[in-house]
Order: C-alpha cells, then structure tokens, then sequence
C-alpha cells in the first residue's frame, strides 16, 4: 500500500504536533512529501528535522487556518515548493469544553473560525487546483462528536463537527468523479485538543481523555485512505478507544 503513498504531495494544517505531527511523520516515512503548517513554527521545524533526520521531505510553513489570504498563499508556496499538490489534510481544531449555560461565545466563535471556516478555506485553496489537475484527495479530521453529540459540555463543539462531516459528504456528491475526500472521525486521541478547555469541564475532560489512544492509531487511519488505488475513495472513517462507550 506504500506505493500509492510515494512521492505524493500532502499538506496537512495543524501539523506542529499531536495528529498532524505523527501524520507527516507516517507519510513521510512511506515516500510522501510533506508539507506542514501551523501556528507554531519552531514547533514545525522539530517535526520537519526529525522527518529529514530520518531521510524524509518535509517543509514548515506558519499559518493561521482563520485566515484564508493565509491559507491561500501557504497553498500556493507548497505548491511552488513541490511542483504540484495531492493531497489536503485539514486538521486544525479546537476544543474547549464548557455547558451552553456559561454563554462563552469568544469560544464558539473561535471554534467556528478554526474547525469550520479553517477547513472551508483549506477546501477554498485546494479545490480549484485539484480540478484542474482532475486529481486530488481532501481529508478533513472531523470527530465521534461529529456522529453523536457530545452534550452536556460538547453543544458547540458538536455542531462544528457534524458541519465538517456534511461538508465532506456533499463536497464528495459534487466533485466526486474525480476528486477524493474522506472524513476522519476519532474518538479520545492523545494530542493537545484536550488542553482547549480551560472553564469548569476541564477535570472532566482531562479524566476522559486517561482512555485516549495514540495520534500514531488515527496516522495510520489516514495513510490507509490514501493509500488506495485512485479509483477507490474511503469516504468516512470513525476511530476510538475499545474502551470508550461515546
């Protein structure tokens, strides 16, 4: 399955750790050429100098996903940097657990900006090339709380998830013919997403995510999709814990 891996080009946001982080560091070891983005850019360098350490490709480029002038142009410099692009993963998230009644809407807006708007503008930038090129694969990280809702606490954080899933789907009815996209939907995956929650849930979180599984589990999940022969399309993927019930 390596072979349909090699010498792709991926981008993947949020790549400065947890999911994003071990995703290119999977891809870039079957013969993908990664390119990561993210806020954190000496975060970016660790995992681009083990990646090179290690005899793979991989470039670091800052990026704030809210903004689609940067998401635009860190598209178009991965593209310039590597001839082409196949490949998007649109990973960037948030997280902050708290009850509707605490009324915080600066998170609800900042998890709008990042896990809805970010993705549409990954989609935004990536979109027009892979239909020229009549190729290319979308993969948007959504979440088991895109599949059931997370309540009370995960209201908000639902809705932005079960945006990505029908986002996915329809973009998939519509370009489907000739480009590939795929939903991940992990369940408590060991990353930073936990530490999102700063209000009265995050003892409840924090004890929640004692069950996580690896970001190494949902890598492969992601590798397996693009890995198959061009005219198979893995449309959803749903991943969690043995032990997790939600």
């Amino acid at each position: 399955m390596k072979e349909g891996i090699k010498n792709k080009v991926v981008l993947i946001t949020g790549g400065s750790t947890g999911i994003g982080a071990e995703v290119a560091r999977l891809l870039a070891g079957q013969g993908a050429k990664v390119a990561i983005a993210a806020r954190r850019k000496d975060k970016l360098d660790e995992v681009v100098a083990t990646i090179e350490a290690a005899g793979g490709t991989a470039r670091a480029y800052s990026l704030d996903v809210t903004d689609k002038n940067q998401v635009e142009a860190v598209v178009a410099a991965a593209v310039a940097d590597f001839g082409k692009l196949d490949v998007l993963i649109n990973n960037a998230g948030l997280m902050p657990i708290r009850p509707m009644a605490e009324v915080n809407t600066d998170e609800w807006d900042a998890m709008i900006d990042v896990n809805l708007k970010g993705t549409l503008y990954g989609i935004a930038a990536a979109l027009p090339r892979f239909l020229a090129q009549e190729s290319g694969h979308i993969i948007n990280l959504s979440s088991v709380a895109g599949v059931k809702v997370f309540a009370p606490g995960g209201t908000v954080y639902s809705g932005t998830k079960f945006a990505v899933s029908a986002i996915s789907e329809g973009l998939r009815q519509e370009v489907g013919d000739k480009i590939r996209v795929t939903s991940i939907a992990p369940g408590a995956v060991e990353s930073d997403l936990k530490h999102s929650t700063s209000g009265t849930a995050r003892d409840t979180v924090l004890d929640f995510y004692k069950q996580a599984i690896p970001a190494a589990s949902v890598a492969r999940a992601i590798a397996f999709a693009i890995a198959q022969p061009a005219d198979v399309d893995i449309n959803e993927i749903v991943l969690r814990p043995t032990a997790q019930a939600f």
